[in-house]
């Protein structure tokens, strides 16, 4: 019996080791077969980092708060940005994103923390994605310019019309997005092609979020809420997207001197809605954007903070030139708004006419050196300096180095 049981096993051990000859398996392996990879196999890394120079400036007391905080005072180098951003996939319709940035300030004389810009999860509802949700700090769906990534972006800065809606352009909250399949692949086209898009936000957008903007907690019960519609089209060569958008809510002003009379609450209504009109350069391109609405401004016959409306926009004209494996584009954009900017004391009222002239060098795709000249006027008040009204110009340089 012993010696049979030791055939058997041995028959056995060698038709699985030589043989298998006549042998079916349950599964018939497949040549080729695609290895599944990994759910830590479809993370990716990005990023880029910008420095610039402002120098010859005629008016070392116009600055620009919100825009650059290098703008006045000495002429300096300056670390604009360090971005790295971390993204993937988790699963076909689980993606997230995050994107510290090591140039944030504290003040002007504390450079370059590490701050969060963007920290959120995609969930698509359907296989293709066409319906997802948006989960976290992300850009909130106002402007196309304040959407744009600023490594896409030929201007240096945003401009103060809509980008006084909402400081570094990111809130917490939760997004609705829609666009059909062939829409989202020419989002990606236009990525592609370097054509300076805002990314895919959908054809339709829809969110909820605190409305404090990115990095600081919510200061009262009330949410922002926010809409946005677009529709990028071709007709022959050409690449057009209009579109609209508005938002409404409460705002709980940050800073208020002493002497200013407010709200108790420092609680005021902040609403506003914007058109949207690009074509795409192919060479010729056109940027443009107007919004109107109410929110906090600093009363200069009053010394008071009062809700009142406001209004700006601005147009940028741009012309691709392609040079063997270089692209010159050279660009102007005038701006102009009249209102307050809730993010700084007082709800600063403002009062900007601005233009730029301006040429963008990609000699490769991973660096680019962008030369604009500035001219501006600004009229900022608030408590601690009612009458200001400063005008000048000055040369910005930046050079801009991409990984990806």
């Amino acid at each position: 019996m012993r010696k049979l049981l030791a055939l058997v096993i041995v028959i056995g051990v060698y038709s699985n080791v030589f043989g298998q000859g006549n042998t079916v398996p349950d599964v018939l392996p497949q040549e080729n077969a695609p290895v599944k990879k990994q759910w830590y196999e479809n993370f990716s890394i990005r990023g880029y980092v910008q420095a610039r120079y402002n120098t010859l400036q005629t008016n070392r007391d116009l600055e620009c708060d919100q825009c650059d905080g290098s703008w006045g005072g000495n002429d300096e180098f300056f670390l604009r940005r360090i971005r790295i951003i971390f993204f993937g996939k988790i699963s076909e319709q689980v993606y997230f994103y995050i994107q510290p940035d090591f140039a944030s300030s504290v003040s002007s004389t504390n450079l370059h923390y590490a701050q969060i810009r963007d920290a959120y999860f995609d969930i698509g509802l359907d296989k293709q994605n066409e319906f997802r949700f948006r989960i976290g700090q992300s850009k909130v769906p106002f402007g196309f310019e304040n959407m744009q990534s600023s490594q896409n972006r030929i201007p240096l800065d945003r401009n103060d019309a809509l980008n006084s809606a909402l400081r570094n352009e990111r809130d917490l909250g939760v997004f609705f997005y829609w666009a059909p399949q062939e829409k989202r692949q020419l989002f990606s086209a236009l990525g592609r092609e370097g054509l300076k898009t805002s990314g895919d936000y959908g054809i339709f957008g829809l969110g909820v979020f605190n409305g404090q903007t990115a990095n600081r907690p919510e200061l009262n019960q009330n949410k922002h809420v926010v809409a946005r519609l677009t529709y990028p089209f071709e007709i022959g060569n050409q690449i057009i997207e209009p579109g609209v958008q508005a938002y409404t809510g409460k705002y709980v002003l940050h800073q208020v001197s002493a002497e200013t009379n407010a709200d108790p609450n420092t609680s005021y209504l902040d609403q506003r809605a914007a058109a949207t009109f690009i074509l795409y350069p192919k060479p010729f391109g056109i940027q443009a954007e107007y919004n109107v609405g109410k929110g906090p401004e600093y009363n200069t016959a009053t010394n008071t903070i009062d809700v009142q409306n406001l209004h700006g926009g601005y147009a940028t004209l741009s012309y691709y030139v392609k040079a063997g494996n270089q692209l010159f584009i050279p660009f102007t954009r005038y701006q102009y708004y009249d209102g307050g900017k809730k993010h700084e004391r007082d709800a600063r009222s403002y009062n900007v006419r601005e233009l730029e002239l301006g040429v963008e060098w990609q000699p490769g795709r991973n660096f680019e050196l962008v030369t604009m000249y500035t001219f501006s006027s600004r009229r900022y008040e608030d408590a601690l300096n009612p009458d200001n009204l400063q005008t000048g110009s000055l040369l910005r340089l930046q050079a801009q180095i991409n990984f990806r």
